[in-house]
């Protein structure tokens, strides 16, 4: 099913009772996110907020806030779909028969829908602002987190053209509003945005800009896409293959770009190269920590257009889970069958929620021969944004990649520290805090498939070549709890059976966790342990994605990974100056204790179902 805009998706939901509608005044500032964030993270209903305190505008959050609504978004049953639908395209043999011939002539017909058609009346130029008449404060956006430099677009698409090939662009980079009139433009240094920038300014030009605010379920899911740098594939022609139907675009009314012709909103202006950038944030980022305050362009509104009666659409990123773990999710099996195409022995795999996308990755794979974990990692390091991959976890082909405690009790029966760990360095996510350099850091494989013989040391490797030969994994059987020992600094601590040590540390001094680990390694409780997380003092370690999720966000993998004795140390405790770490460490993002204690009381009088709050 295509969905013409975003307030026909609205309508289904409503129809399904997976939309409530708020009618009660709220502000824009904290307190519509603590409501959505407690509503996704249960898998609640999409909100509709109709009275947003100094708005004429309602505010729509959560539409994406569940994998099936995700799916229903994009006219699948199951993300699964994606994958089949996928495959079916790039598949494009047939054979010689007629019955062949005519199947690649459907396939075909999908393909021809993937331009954009321009339309001369869009509904989102129905109402158009230009100049003074730009007041962007009239718009609903939010400020979502305490600490936030100001409020943010969250679901921004911004489009841009190559100032040399023409060739379009459009991507999710937040938007800070800094006055009436302009804003910032979060574009990291490798992002297409960039690129652009780039070379306008070697062309002595402005870069023009238009910013979308709406549009259909397609098209936001597209500008979250990591696409394959192939000639002719953008975001618009994604959506429209989605669709099933080519994507209606009009010209701006103030810019020469192709904007979504059913969004609600667009800013339409221009970014100057020659310009000096502006301080943007600090903001509560997709990672669970604030991105801190740092310099990007600045971008000049020159219009506003939109429709009669627009309805503003949000997202808000966070601690784990999020509404964008869904998102990832539908990527993750949209690209599934190129990955394969590339590698083919992958069998399936995921990025869960506590790695927040690019930190941790599970893969699965059809193994053969010795080594072909570290093949299959490395070649995933060298797939698009795969680059910025943090930890890959390599599986044998039975084990549900989506089942997050069956990896990690894997990890601990097949992957011996040190001889089945293996630390490289890279590229990394320029948001990343914990990294040795800007958007440069290490890198970790764990190879947790069953071994072959030439896997598992010098004895072994002697033996003659069987194929197909295997060992069972050795060295770990499950373990009853034991005494926990003390240790200074340690604030918490828990033992799992299946092999794991989990601490919350409030680090006072420089190679504080290198001792503990090795104190703890020379304790008879570490018998049978093959994994110390060390946290830092604000982690749960009740909570196994709490510690999963701090561990990721905290560690450079060569630096902060280590093996002691039997096993393997994570340290993702803060780093502190005494370590040699320069750059100011983010604090984690915690909602204001007011707006908590606000939102509890007014829960029923905003007619929210009781079990959700």
């Amino acid at each position: 099913m295509a969905f013409p805009d975003i307030q026909s998706f609205m309508r289904l939901l409503e129809e399904r009772g997976e939309l409530i509608r708020v009618t009660t005044p709220v502000s824009r500032e904290l307190e519509i996110t603590e409501i959505a964030d407690r509503m996704v993270k249960q898998g609640g209903p999409a909100l509709l907020f109709e009275n947003v305190l100094g708005s004429d505008y309602p505010i729509v959050i959560g539409l994406l806030g569940t994998k099936e609504r995700v799916a229903l978004s994009l006219g699948v049953d199951d993300l699964d779909d994606l994958a089949a639908k996928v495959r079916n395209l790039i598949d494009l043999s047939g054979g010689g028969s007629k019955l062949g011939l005519l199947s690649n002539v459907t396939k075909l017909r999908d393909a021809m829908n993937l331009p954009p058609r321009r339309v001369r009346s869009a509904p989102v130029q129905e109402v158009v602002w230009r100049g003074d008449e730009v007041d962007l404060s009239k718009i609903p956006v939010l400020k979502c987190w305490p600490l936030d430099g100001g409020p943010f677009v969250t679901l921004p698409l911004v489009i841009t053209r190559d100032p040399e090939t023409g060739e379009r662009n459009m991507g999710m980079y937040r938007v800070q509003v800094m006055s009436r009139n302009t804003t910032g433009m979060h574009w990291q240094r490798h992002k297409t945005g960039t690129k652009h920038l780039e070379k306008a300014r070697k062309l002595g030009q402005r870069l023009e800009v238009a910013v979308a605010i709406g549009g259909d379920p397609a098209l936001i899911y597209a500008a979250t896409a990591p696409l394959p740098p192939v000639p002719g594939l953008d975001e618009f022609a994604l959506a429209g293959y989605l669709r099933g139907q080519r994507y209606p675009v009009a010209r701006g009314v103030t810019v020469d770009l192709d904007v979504p012709a059913n969004a609600e909103f667009v800013l339409e202006g221009y970014v100057d190269p020659s310009e000096d950038w502006v301080v943007e944030g600090p903001f509560g980022d997709h990672t669970g920590f604030y991105t801190l305050p740092d310099l990007y362009p600045h971008f000049h509104v020159t219009a506003v257009t939109m429709r009669r009666n627009p309805v503003y659409p949000a997202t808000i990123v966070g601690r784990p889970p999020m509404e964008d773990a869904y998102l990832i999710e539908a990527s993750e099996r949209l690209f599934l069958p190129a990955a394969q195409l590339i590698i083919p022995e992958i069998v399936d795999y995921h990025m869960p929620p506590a790695g927040v996308a690019h930190n941790l990755v599970f893969v699965s794979i059809k193994k053969s021969y010795p080594g072909q974990a570290y093949k299959v990692a490395n070649g995933l390091f060298g797939l698009g944004q795969m680059m910025f991959a943090k930890v890959i976890v390599v599986l044998d082909e039975d084990v549900p990649v989506t089942d997050f405690g069956a990896v990690w009790r894997e990890v601990t029966q097949k992957a011996v520290p040190g001889r089945d760990t293996l630390t490289t360095r890279g590229p990394i996510d320029v948001l990343d805090h914990s990294s040795r350099g800007w958007g440069y850091g290490g890198k970790l494989i764990i190879d947790a498939t069953t071994k072959r013989p030439e896997e598992v040391g010098s004895a072994a490797s002697s033996r003659p070549d069987q194929a197909g030969d295997t060992l069972a994994p050795d060295g770990f059987t499950p373990r009853a709890a034991q005494d926990l020992p003390a240790f200074d600094g340690v604030l918490a601590q828990r033992q799992t059976p299946d092999g794991y040590w989990l601490v919350a540390l409030h680090k006072t001094r420089a190679g504080q966790a290198r001792d503990l680990a090795a104190a703890f390694a020379a304790h008879p409780a570490a018998h049978g342990i093959r994994h110390l997380l060390i946290c830092d003092d604000q982690t749960d370690v009740n909570d196994i994605g709490d510690v999963w999720w701090t561990i990721l966000n905290n560690i450079d993998a060569e630096r902060d990974v280590w093996v002691q004795g039997e096993l393997l140390a994570w340290d993702g405790a803060q780093k502190i100056p005494e370590e040699g770490f320069v750059r100011e460490w983010p604090p984690k993002i915690v909602m204001d204790q007011g707006v908590v204690d606000r939102v509890d009381r007014l829960w029923n009088v905003y007619g929210l179902p009781e079990s959700l709050r």
